[in-house]
């Protein structure tokens, strides 16, 4: 069993392990299968058991199953999943890919080894992106290659539509461009956006944050998610970024409850007004 993050070479790790096995013959022994789209029970008791009842071709000695997006599966689908497991175990193999394999039902993961895919490291994806743009004649600064790395985060898929996206626009990429076409706010502009609400200006950090939302076009929950992460590198003590975290995850569940996004995002950028108003009393 594959577990891990999106983008991180679950599906590709698969199909290069069929292709080193059996070679020219891969495809006739290597039946690929997307969970998320067809998770019943029916489609276990028939395209997967009629793949497995069959003999593998080329002199292999098993073929394999693969189900991509396994957690997707219905329990009942999972329970009979359990027992084709186990019947055609001689002759057929089994590679389950899930992004949570606690959704996957204990006695499955008791029968599979589990592979944990942890999200790329900044390096690789970096690397390969300034391979993609050598081939295809781009040029790309240090700077945007950062942002897509950031933008990604750890999701080579990600990073890869991402360069995809912003060399559409041109044959030069800048950080500028990769921001503005991801839909994601450059960090620094964020954490400017804190900074000033930290240090009293509420009306200043309000028109911080339409420039942002504007520019950018992000939504609500989107700013929001980016504020989440800049939280972290703001200077302030522990206890009050611990405190900050736990108005971000009430606001955001207001959001996803149907309050205004609006008032939510400015009721989030008073508190922090207030919270700098505090750590200047008490620095007093």
């Amino acid at each position: 069993m594959f577990a891990g993050p999106a983008g991180t070479g679950k599906t590709t790790s698969a199909i290069a392990m069929a292709r080193e096995l059996y070679s020219d013959s891969w495809k006739g022994n290597f039946n690929e299968l997307n969970a998320s789209d067809e998770r019943g029970i029916d489609v276990v008791r028939g395209k997967i058991k009629e793949f497995a009842r069959t003999a593998p071709i080329g002199g292999a000695e098993f073929k394999i199953i693969f189900l991509d997006e396994a957690d997707a599966l219905t329990s009942d689908a999972q329970a009979a999943l359990r027992r084709t497991m186990e019947k055609y175990s001689k002759i057929c193999r089994f590679i389950l890919s899930c992004n949570y394999s606690s959704k996957i039902i204990e006695p499955i993961q008791s029968r599979c080894a589990v592979f944990r895919f942890r999200p790329l490291r900044a390096e690789d994806i970096k690397t390969y992106l300034e391979t993609i743009a050598q081939k295809e004649d781009l040029t790309i600064s240090g700077d945007a290659l950062d942002a897509l790395v950031h933008v990604s985060n750890g999701d080579m898929r990600k990073a890869v539509n991402s360069l995809q996206v912003a060399a559409s626009l041109g044959t030069t990429i800048d950080v500028d461009l990769v921001y503005h076409t991801t839909g994601m706010a450059r960090p620094e502009d964020v954490q400017s956006l804190l900074e000033t609400a930290i240090s009293g200006d509420f009306i200043g950090a309000r028109n911080r944050l339409d420039e942002i939302m504007i520019s950018y076009g992000l939504s609500g929950e989107d700013i929001l998610k980016q504020i989440h992460k800049t939280i972290f590198d703001l200077e302030i003590e522990d206890y009050e970024k611990v405190r900050l975290i736990d108005r971000t995850g009430e606001i955001e569940f207001r959001m996803v409850e149907g309050s205004n996004e609006r008032i939510q995002l400015e009721s989030l950028l008073a508190y922090l007004v207030l919270l700098g108003e505090h750590r200047g009393d008490s620095a007093d």
